[in-house]
């Protein structure tokens, strides 16, 4: 299995993530997000900004968690939403999580025992 971190980002912001997460993974860029747009994955005030998320955060905040800060000089779009996704060795999708919300992302167990299961 190889995992890949797609973002819609510029080269500058994802070579800076990478270096501040120290993420072991390749990243592949996906400026135009044909990506994105392929498995559904729209943006949205509502979604992004619903009360869960704003409990999650507050949350964070009040157990004195370091939020991230954006990156200087860099644009980004924080309406956009993200999602899980596993393609099999010829390409084909085997596992499709679109988050409906920043906060909605399946644990790596799940992730793991779907693509365990297709192994079989």
């Amino acid at each position: 299995m190889r995992v890949l971190i797609i973002t819609f980002g510029c080269q500058e912001g994802a070579l800076q993530w990478l270096q501040d997460t120290s993420c072991p993974y390749d990243m592949l860029l996906d400026t135009d997000r044909r990506l994105y747009q392929a498995f559904g994955l729209g943006t949205s005030v509502a979604k992004v900004w619903n009360l869960d998320v704003m409990f999650y955060y507050g949350e964070l905040k009040a157990s004195l968690f370091q939020l991230p800060k954006p990156y200087e000089g860099i644009k980004d779009d924080p309406l956009q939403l993200g999602g899980d996704f596993g393609l099999d060795e010829s390409g084909t999708v085997i596992y499709l999580h679109p988050g409906k919300s920043p906060t909605d992302r399946p644990s790596v167990l799940d992730i793991i025992k779907v693509f365990q299961q297709k192994a079989c």
